[in-house]
Protein backbone atom coordinates (compact mmCIF):
# COMPACT_ATOMS: atom_id res chain seq x y z
CA UNK A 1 0.00 0.00 0.00
CA UNK A 2 2.65 2.15 0.59
CA UNK A 3 4.36 1.86 -2.82
CA UNK A 4 1.29 2.06 -4.30
CA UNK A 5 0.96 6.01 -2.42
CA UNK A 6 4.40 6.97 -3.65
CA UNK A 7 3.91 5.64 -7.40
CA UNK A 8 3.37 9.29 -9.24
CA UNK A 9 3.35 7.61 -12.84
CA UNK A 10 -0.38 8.77 -13.81
CA UNK A 11 -0.08 12.15 -11.57
CA UNK A 12 0.15 14.08 -15.07
CA UNK A 13 -3.02 12.03 -17.21
CA UNK A 14 -4.91 13.26 -13.74
CA UNK A 15 -3.84 16.76 -14.21
CA UNK A 16 -4.47 16.36 -17.95
CA UNK A 17 -7.70 15.74 -17.44
CA UNK A 18 -8.73 18.12 -14.98
CA UNK A 19 -7.30 21.22 -17.53
CA UNK A 20 -8.56 19.38 -20.42
CA UNK A 21 -11.54 20.35 -20.92
CA UNK A 22 -11.68 24.01 -19.80
CA UNK A 23 -8.61 24.19 -22.00
CA UNK A 24 -10.22 23.35 -25.46
CA UNK A 25 -13.10 25.45 -24.78
CA UNK A 26 -10.98 28.38 -24.52
CA UNK A 27 -9.38 27.19 -27.75
CA UNK A 28 -12.92 26.61 -29.66
CA UNK A 29 -14.27 30.15 -28.29
CA UNK A 30 -10.72 31.98 -29.32
CA UNK A 31 -11.51 29.88 -33.01
CA UNK A 32 -15.20 31.22 -32.91
CA UNK A 33 -14.48 34.63 -32.12
CA UNK A 34 -11.50 34.89 -35.02
CA UNK A 35 -13.64 33.39 -37.57
CA UNK A 36 -16.72 36.32 -36.39
CA UNK A 37 -13.99 39.09 -36.71
CA UNK A 38 -12.74 37.34 -40.00
CA UNK A 39 -16.06 37.43 -41.43
CA UNK A 40 -16.70 40.71 -40.84
CA UNK A 41 -14.09 42.36 -42.35
CA UNK A 42 -15.13 40.39 -45.35
CA UNK A 43 -18.50 41.99 -45.24
CA UNK A 44 -17.27 45.11 -44.88
CA UNK A 45 -14.71 44.84 -47.77
CA UNK A 46 -17.72 43.95 -49.96
CA UNK A 47 -20.08 46.62 -48.73
CA UNK A 48 -17.30 49.04 -49.31
CA UNK A 49 -17.09 47.99 -53.28
CA UNK A 50 -20.48 47.59 -53.35
CA UNK A 51 -21.06 50.97 -52.14
CA UNK A 52 -18.97 52.47 -54.96
CA UNK A 53 -21.66 51.79 -57.23
CA UNK A 54 -23.95 53.68 -55.72
CA UNK A 55 -21.22 56.40 -55.23
CA UNK A 56 -20.97 56.94 -58.63
CA UNK A 57 -24.27 56.27 -60.03
CA UNK A 58 -23.35 53.33 -61.73
CA UNK A 59 -25.65 51.34 -60.45
CA UNK A 60 -28.37 54.03 -60.92
CA UNK A 61 -27.44 54.55 -64.69
CA UNK A 62 -28.12 50.66 -64.88
CA UNK A 63 -31.80 51.15 -63.63
CA UNK A 64 -31.23 48.27 -60.99
CA UNK A 65 -33.33 47.32 -58.37
CA UNK A 66 -33.19 46.12 -55.04
CA UNK A 67 -32.65 42.73 -56.48
CA UNK A 68 -30.91 43.06 -59.29
CA UNK A 69 -28.44 45.01 -56.23
CA UNK A 70 -28.78 42.28 -54.10
CA UNK A 71 -27.20 39.76 -56.85
CA UNK A 72 -24.61 42.40 -57.96
CA UNK A 73 -23.59 42.54 -54.22
CA UNK A 74 -23.10 39.31 -53.87
CA UNK A 75 -20.79 38.58 -56.10
CA UNK A 76 -18.28 40.42 -53.80
CA UNK A 77 -18.95 38.37 -50.97
CA UNK A 78 -16.18 35.63 -50.47
CA UNK A 79 -16.94 31.73 -51.18
CA UNK A 80 -17.81 31.00 -47.52
CA UNK A 81 -20.63 33.73 -47.14
CA UNK A 82 -23.93 32.57 -48.80
CA UNK A 83 -26.17 35.47 -51.05
CA UNK A 84 -29.47 33.67 -48.67
CA UNK A 85 -27.93 35.12 -45.29
CA UNK A 86 -27.93 38.61 -46.74
CA UNK A 87 -30.21 41.27 -46.17
CA UNK A 88 -28.71 45.20 -47.78
CA UNK A 89 -30.97 48.03 -46.74
CA UNK A 90 -30.40 51.38 -48.78
CA UNK A 91 -31.84 54.40 -47.82
CA UNK A 92 -31.49 58.20 -49.44
CA UNK A 93 -31.45 61.93 -47.14
CA UNK A 94 -30.81 65.53 -48.20
CA UNK A 95 -28.13 65.76 -45.27
CA UNK A 96 -26.08 64.09 -43.29
CA UNK A 97 -27.71 64.92 -39.67
CA UNK A 98 -30.80 63.29 -40.90
CA UNK A 99 -29.79 59.81 -41.26
CA UNK A 100 -29.95 57.11 -39.17
CA UNK A 101 -27.53 54.86 -38.55
CA UNK A 102 -28.79 52.51 -35.86
CA UNK A 103 -28.55 48.82 -36.03
CA UNK A 104 -32.11 47.77 -37.38
CA UNK A 105 -34.58 45.14 -35.17
CA UNK A 106 -34.70 42.33 -36.80
CA UNK A 107 -37.84 40.47 -37.19
CA UNK A 108 -38.87 36.90 -37.66
CA UNK A 109 -41.96 34.83 -38.97
CA UNK A 110 -43.25 31.51 -37.71
CA UNK A 111 -40.23 29.33 -39.20
CA UNK A 112 -37.19 31.87 -37.90
CA UNK A 113 -36.61 33.68 -41.24
CA UNK A 114 -36.62 37.46 -41.47
CA UNK A 115 -39.58 39.26 -42.32
CA UNK A 116 -38.37 42.10 -42.27
CA UNK A 117 -39.04 44.82 -45.30
CA UNK A 118 -35.61 46.21 -46.47
CA UNK A 119 -35.36 49.72 -48.65
CA UNK A 120 -34.01 50.35 -51.91
CA UNK A 121 -34.03 54.43 -52.21
CA UNK A 122 -30.42 55.22 -53.78
CA UNK A 123 -31.26 58.70 -54.45
CA UNK A 124 -29.62 61.15 -57.01
CA UNK A 125 -26.55 63.17 -57.90
CA UNK A 126 -25.39 64.75 -54.78
CA UNK A 127 -28.00 62.25 -52.73
CA UNK A 128 -26.84 61.11 -49.12
CA UNK A 129 -26.75 57.84 -48.84
CA UNK A 130 -26.50 55.09 -46.13
CA UNK A 131 -26.41 51.88 -47.28
CA UNK A 132 -26.27 48.89 -44.36
CA UNK A 133 -24.61 45.20 -45.48
CA UNK A 134 -26.07 42.72 -42.95
CA UNK A 135 -24.90 38.93 -42.87
CA UNK A 136 -26.69 36.28 -40.73
CA UNK A 137 -23.36 34.07 -39.67
CA UNK A 138 -24.43 30.49 -38.36
CA UNK A 139 -21.92 29.96 -35.44
CA UNK A 140 -21.11 26.85 -33.16
CA UNK A 141 -22.27 27.18 -29.28
CA UNK A 142 -18.94 26.44 -27.63
CA UNK A 143 -18.88 24.47 -24.58
CA UNK A 144 -19.43 26.31 -20.64
CA UNK A 145 -21.89 28.90 -21.81
CA UNK A 146 -20.06 30.73 -24.55
CA UNK A 147 -21.86 31.90 -27.69
CA UNK A 148 -21.72 33.83 -30.01
CA UNK A 149 -24.70 34.28 -31.57
CA UNK A 150 -27.16 37.40 -31.29
CA UNK A 151 -29.73 36.08 -33.67
CA UNK A 152 -32.55 33.35 -33.65
CA UNK A 153 -31.69 30.40 -34.93
CA UNK A 154 -27.59 30.09 -33.44
CA UNK A 155 -26.49 32.91 -35.97
CA UNK A 156 -24.71 36.41 -35.38
CA UNK A 157 -25.61 39.20 -37.11
CA UNK A 158 -22.97 41.12 -38.53
CA UNK A 159 -24.04 44.54 -39.97
CA UNK A 160 -21.77 46.88 -42.09
CA UNK A 161 -23.11 50.53 -42.43
CA UNK A 162 -21.22 53.02 -44.93
CA UNK A 163 -22.68 56.67 -45.44
CA UNK A 164 -21.33 58.36 -48.49
CA UNK A 165 -22.12 61.26 -50.56
CA UNK A 166 -23.34 60.84 -53.89
CA UNK A 167 -21.00 61.59 -56.80
CA UNK A 168 -22.68 64.47 -58.96
CA UNK A 169 -22.38 61.86 -61.73
CA UNK A 170 -24.61 63.07 -65.00
CA UNK A 171 -28.36 61.01 -64.77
Amino acid sequence: MRRLRRDERGATLIEFALVALPFFALLLATLQTCIAFFAQQCLDTAAESTARQLMTGAAQKAGMNQTAFKTMACKNLPNFMTCANTMIDVQSATEFASVATTTPALTYDTASNVSNTWQFAPGGPGSVVVMRVMYLLPVVGAPLGFNLATARGGRRLLVSTIVFKSEPYAS
